[in-house]
């Protein structure tokens, strides 16, 4: 039997019109998750300091810290609290550190490099640029890279933008217009859409002059006030600024880290207890994640300023006895704990980047980072599988209900263990998936593939 539907016609075409324009609209503002790699950290050193061969540097004294403090599998899995594997971590993390120790670089000309005459500061911006270019040529850059200015506050605004002219500059001249892969320029202690707009008007500017191609300088925003939480953006009082920061940034801002120290301490917290686990940095990351969600903005957490370094250092000629050996093998244990956890902390919480202060943070940046996706390989790939197998139906695997959504989610996981060495390609077709299918990044091209393929 059939029956004609009530609605007439008519009244479903008025309905879909304003709809499909709203929706339209929608899915402009949220595209989803950027497609390509999103780096597992960013490594911040002043300005004064860099050298095109950093990355190699940096993966050099990690490995030796390593070689020092966490000799075998079990002295490294003797910091965490984990049912990893920690054969494939220990291995995983030593080949990282020699292949491709640091994922991103940012060459600070704030916190990192202080205030400085105006000359000092023109000659390092000349000098970095100098040395990207050299990497550039050289291959020794990592996979990202860019630099940090100081923020555009009354006080710093004409220092912060001389500084970002005189690098790009500079850098476009010795490269012959080229920028390197992943290059982004950090807006730090953004208060008010103003300053992303006037940053992203002044790289306009710049790429206008020096011929470059438009859209090819991109930023980042640091939230580190309570302010940039619950701000007076546009007049109103207790109102979220962070899609207003985004948008100012003209389709420039790709990213958002969070500062934990300045935000802390800018709502009373006493330096004692300024730490990534504070519950008002829980509460702000949070603010983060809601508002800024599936608009393809990258989320980066701060970073763990307890550093492994030794409490005692030998003097020319001299060696350390055994009791300031074992003082020394303490504190860094204790701080790689600390900086462990902080890691663990922030991807539980949908953090997949954060930043690292000293070479030997490589270490348990890598070792939290390969064991939180060793973990769950099994139980994520039997999912996916399964998922995958039965097509678009949702599934009970175990007590656990999958739908497209999750489908997503575990295709996500393989994707970022992939791209940051915690997972094999081997582990990844465990899946059922083939690499080409991993590729496409989409649970759902995934299946519409599948489905056309099918007998």
């Amino acid at each position: 039997m059939t029956r004609a539907p009530s609605l007439d016609r008519r009244v479903v075409d008025d309905l879909l019109g304003p709809l499909r324009a709203a929706l339209e609209a929608h899915e402009v503002s949220y595209p989803g998750d950027r497609p390509d790699r999103q780096p597992a950290h960013t490594v911040y050193g002043g300005a004064h300091l860099f050298r095109r061969d950093a990355s190699a540097k940096l993966g050099r004294i990690a490995l030796a810290y390593l070689d020092e403090y966490a000799p075998s599998p079990a002295a490294l899995a003797g910091l965490a609290s984990s049912d990893a594997d920690f054969d494939a971590v220990y291995h995983r993390v030593r080949d990282k550190l020699e292949r491709e120790p640091v994922e991103d670089f940012r060459i600070d000309f704030e916190d990192g490099f202080g205030f400085r005459p105006d000359a000092e500061e023109d000659e390092a911006a000349i000098a970095a640029a100098e040395e990207t270019a050299a990497g550039l040529a050289g291959g020794s850059l990592p996979p990202f890279v860019g630099i940090r200015i100081k923020p555009l506050s009354l006080e710093l605004t004409s220092r912060a933008l001389r500084t970002l002219d005189l690098y790009v500059t500079t850098l476009v001249e010795r490269s012959d217009g080229v920028l390197p892969d992943g290059f982004v320029v950090t807006l730090p202690k953004v208060v008010r859409s103003e300053q992303v707009a006037a940053l992203a008007t002044a790289m306009s500017e710049l790429e206008s002059v020096l011929s470059i191609d438009r859209g090819a300088l991109e930023l980042e925003i640091m939230i580190e006030t309570p302010q940039s939480i619950f701000g007076t953006a546009e007049g109103a009082t207790g109102r979220i600024p962070l899609a207003d920061f985004v948008a100012a940034g003209q389709g420039r801002c790709t990213g958002a880290h969070f500062g934990v120290y300045d935000y802390t301490a800018g709502t009373s917290i006493t330096a004692e207890y300024q730490t990534m686990d504070h519950g008002v940095c829980d509460f702000a990351r949070q603010v983060m994640l809601v508002a800024l969600a599936q608009t393809g903005i990258r989320l980066s957490d701060g970073a763990t300023n307890v550093l492994p370094v030794p409490v005692h250092r030998a003097e020319e000629g001299t060696t350390l006895d055994e009791r300031q050996r074992r003082e020394n093998r303490e504190a860094i244990h204790a701080a790689w704990r600390r900086h462990y956890d902080d890691v663990r902390h922030s991807l539980v919480n949908g953090y997949y980047q954060g930043w690292d202060l000293h070479p030997a943070q490589l270490v348990t940046r890598y070792a939290a980072l390969y064991a939180f996706f060793l973990e769950s390989l099994e139980s994520a790939a039997t999912r996916l599988r399964r998922f995958v197998g039965r097509a678009a139906q949702a599934t009970l695997t175990g007590d656990v209900f999958d739908d497209a959504a999750t489908g997503q989610g575990l295709l996500t996981y393989f994707l970022r263990g992939l791209s940051c060495g915690a997972l094999t390609e081997e582990e990844a077709l465990s899946t059922g998936l083939t690499m080409a299918e991993i590729r496409t990044r989409s649970f759902a091209k995934i299946i519409e593939g599948r489905r056309d393929t099918s007998p």
